[in-house]
């Protein structure tokens, strides 16, 4: 009883709302008219979708189709557009749209960048749009007056219809109610002709597809033919582009929307049934102008095509500014402050833009050729706007609570339908349209990178939902698989300068597809000091392309504090692999350092301990130096991989050296000049194992390591394996002198692998 209710109360019977006004509180607005549903929604809508499609091609289609095939074609168009404005008319009644209607909702709902790329196109076929229609309205203007100069009517016609948006949209919706009227009256004229019952043609429910014998063209079928008629069904947006100006859009959108489309599928309908007994197929196909030709009063059937291209126009003067004036407040178009403003409760800027355009599309005379683009635009929305029901309706979020709740078969044949619909109308345009929405979509995305986009966009949700899905198949196995591994760092903090200090040497670890874990540790300073200053930290790293994420820990001792972090930790999602250490001054701490070292190897963590030089630092950051050993027995280096820290000295330094682009060398000390064969043989299949390139350079050198790093020119950074069992620190400390370089020393956790 629920849903009945919640039905009814979406698809109410559209009433003439009277308009109030309120005061627009943005700066250079005043006074705005809000619109009711049947001013700012039906009207428009209706009107648009009663376009001369239904004048002068539905006679064509069933002659072409015979009866019962142009009732499936129209059939079909409509109920891909009645999915689609029942997807749209449930997204209205689920969230606040704001101004710039099918923009606003993609923006609302997948992020800015989808919405800008969807946007931008759309808002490009109104100004393209109202010229077409301008050069509909022209053709009959001529057919009346033939001695005219056609380029001063379609300027005369322009001027007119741009100086009653321009002067406000309570006008343009005004002007509307005389078109509909003419429409009306048309309508009656066509339904009220005898030819029905003069005639007395048989009906002719399958047609042969001729084509057009009054043109030469011959031969078509029936996709082809639905691919003419579909175009007539794509004007449901002309309503939800006032979202911004309506009273209630929630209510107003739903209502307008549904009952546009219900009536106006009752009249093509019944306007196909009508052409089918007043004329043969042959008759239906050849004439264009049967319905006008066999009306009671043609001139009325004349006068009601006239208007519907008006009205169209008028529509595209009047939605498409308020798609730009909203992107223009989202700041993704060039000179958006401007395109933004609202002068007298209207966007005086972006109307004249739209002008602007929409002079230069009609000085271009001739845009058949581009015409399938505007219907591929139209349909890359409609696709959108299902998407937005699919993903919302399956993610399962408490926020999609819309009052007029459609199944998700509805949004998936919304979907399908319109992806089918644009590739059977023109492949090559769909092609084109795809690119340029996805080249917007990347050139969006670099637009607003480290801005603060939309908070109310449900990515992330579908970003957790993936991730929830992804965690639930792996096993524990997979998790630790050596294949996999990536770093994911880490990071106790006690002092953000310290984490500054170490902040370039964490990204160039993290980096591309590692991920940083800051773990605040509250010993020293308050939390409430602390965490803030973290998050910026953290949010610097994400807007450098590092996944990092923080959290605090509240414990006055630092060791445990990190031991309870990294063993808390071990279930997350992106568990850590890799704790990250500066080399810390001697003493206590030290003994503290080793302590959170073995805790963390028992944990099958492995540790990196970072040694900076106390004047070089890094360098240039170009030359790496690591440091290899064989394996307890042999120079085998199968022996090696399986002992020490041999994984984790090659995965990083090879990690670097790719981030640095400069110079890697593998080396090894030897004691003896005879094992110089061993170790260069040791070393060329550490290369061969670990899939090295062979401009990677290799070193053997004898004596001891002091002496070996004495003998090097100094490095930008070395990496060295640590004793496992007892970390000495102080030879850590007296290797970053004797390197004259910052240093890792490393543990492997067993988890990872080089080969």
């Amino acid at each position: 009883m629920a849903d009945d209710q919640t039905t009814s109360a979406a698809t109410a019977e559209p009433t003439a709302t009277e308009t109030t006004t309120t005061t627009e509180a943005k700066s250079g607005a005043a006074t705005m008219t809000r619109f009711g549903t049947f001013t700012g929604v039906f009207t428009p809508t209706l009107l648009t979708i009663l376009g001369v499609i239904m004048y002068v091609r539905i006679g064509w289609v069933v002659g072409n189709a015979g009866l019962a095939g142009a009732l499936l074609i129209l059939g079909l168009g409509i109920l891909i557009t009645m999915c689609t404005g029942l997807s749209l008319s449930s997204i209205a009644t689920n969230t606040r749209i704001g101004p710039g209607g099918p923009y606003a909702i993609m923006n609302k709902s997948l992020g800015l960048e989808v919405g800008g790329s969807i946007g931008i196109p759309l808002y490009l076929t109104r100004p393209l749009g109202v010229a077409m229609y301008i050069f509909g309205f022209r053709e009959g203007v001529m057919w009346i007056l033939p001695g005219l100069s056609p380029l001063a009517v379609d300027l005369g016609i322009f001027a007119l219809l741009f100086g009653i948006a321009y002067k406000s949209a309570d006008l343009a919706f005004k002007t509307q109610y005389a078109i509909m009227v003419a429409i009306v009256l048309s309508l009656v004229s066509i339904f009220a002709s005898p030819a029905p019952f003069v005639e007395e043609t048989p009906i002719q429910w399958w047609g042969t597809y001729p084509g057009e014998p009054e043109t030469g063209f011959r031969g078509s079928s029936f996709w082809m033919v639905f691919a003419v008629f579909f175009p007539a069904t794509t004007g449901i947006l002309a309503g939800a582009n006032m979202s911004g100006d309506l009273k209630d859009p929630r209510r107003a959108i739903p209502q307008g929307t549904i009952w546009a489309i219900a009536i106006s599928t009752v009249i093509y309908f019944a306007i196909a049934v009508w052409a089918a007994n007043t004329g043969s197929l042959e008759e239906l196909a050849g004439n264009y102008n049967h319905v006008i030709d066999n009306s009671l009063f043609p001139p009325l059937v004349l006068a009601g095509l006239l208007g519907a291209t008006a009205s169209s126009a008028l529509a595209g003067l009047v939605g498409g500014p308020r798609i730009l004036m909203a992107m223009g407040q989202n700041g993704i178009i060039p000179y958006s402050k401007e395109m933004a403003k609202i002068e007298g409760g209207e966007p005086r800027n972006a109307l004249a833009l739209t002008g602007i355009l929409t002079l230069a599309a009609i000085m271009l005379r001739d845009l058949n050729a581009i015409a399938p683009l505007v219907t591929m635009f139209f349909l890359i929305t409609y696709c959108m706007i299902n998407v937005v029901v699919l993903v919302e309706g399956s993610l399962g979020l408490v926020s999609y609570r819309p009052t007029l709740k459609v199944p998700l078969l509805v949004p998936a044949f919304g979907l399908t339908g319109c992806l089918f619909s644009m590739f059977i109308i023109n492949p090559t345009f769909s092609l084109i349209s795809v690119g340029v929405v996805i080249a917007l979509y990347f050139f969006i995305q670099r637009k607003t990178r480290g801005k603060v986009l939309a908070k109310e966009d449900v990515r992330s949700s579908i970003f957790v939902a993936f991730a929830e899905w992804a965690a639930a198949k792996i096993t524990p196995e997979d998790a630790n698989n050596v294949r996999a591994w990536k770093p994911h760092v880490l990071v106790p903090v006690e002092d953000i300068e310290i984490l500054r200090g170490n902040y370039p040497t964490l990204l160039d670890l993290a980096q591309p597809e590692g991920t940083i874990k800051l773990l605040g540790i509250a010993s020293e300073q308050p939390a409430s000091a602390l965490a803030p200053r973290l998050e910026r930290v953290g949010r610097a790293m994400r807007e450098q392309g590092v996944l990092a994420s923080w959290s605090m820990v509240r414990l006055r001792d630092r060791k445990t504090a990190v031991v309870v972090g990294l063993e808390a930790l071990q279930g997350a999602f992106f568990r850590p692999n890799l704790l990250f250490l500066r080399l810390p001054e001697a003493g206590e701490v030290r003994e503290d350092a080793c302590d959170v070292m073995r805790a963390a190897l028992a944990n099958r963590v492995g540790v990196v301990l970072f040694g900076a030089h106390p004047t070089a630092n890094l360098g240039r950051r170009r030359d790496i130096h690591l440091w290899v050993r064989p394996g307890r027995d042999s120079w085998e280096a199968n022996d090696a991989f399986g002992s020490g820290n041999l994984n984790l000295i090659l995965l990083l330094g090879y990690r670097l050296w790719r981030l640095w682009g400069g110079r890697l060398t593998l080396i090894t000390v030897i004691r003896d000049g005879e094992e110089a064969g061993p170790a260069r043989a040791f070393l060329d299949e550490l290369c061969d194992l670990a899939r090295f390139p062979s401009r990677v350079e290799r070193r053997v050198i004898e004596g001891d390591l002091a002496t070996a790093l004495e003998s090097l020119p100094a490095p930008d950074l070395s990496v060295f394996g640590l004793q496992r069992d007892t970390p000495d620190l102080n030879w850590a400390e007296r290797t970053i002198h004797d390197s004259r370089s910052s240093c890792l020393f490393v543990l492997d956790s067993g988890r990872e692998s080089a080969r």
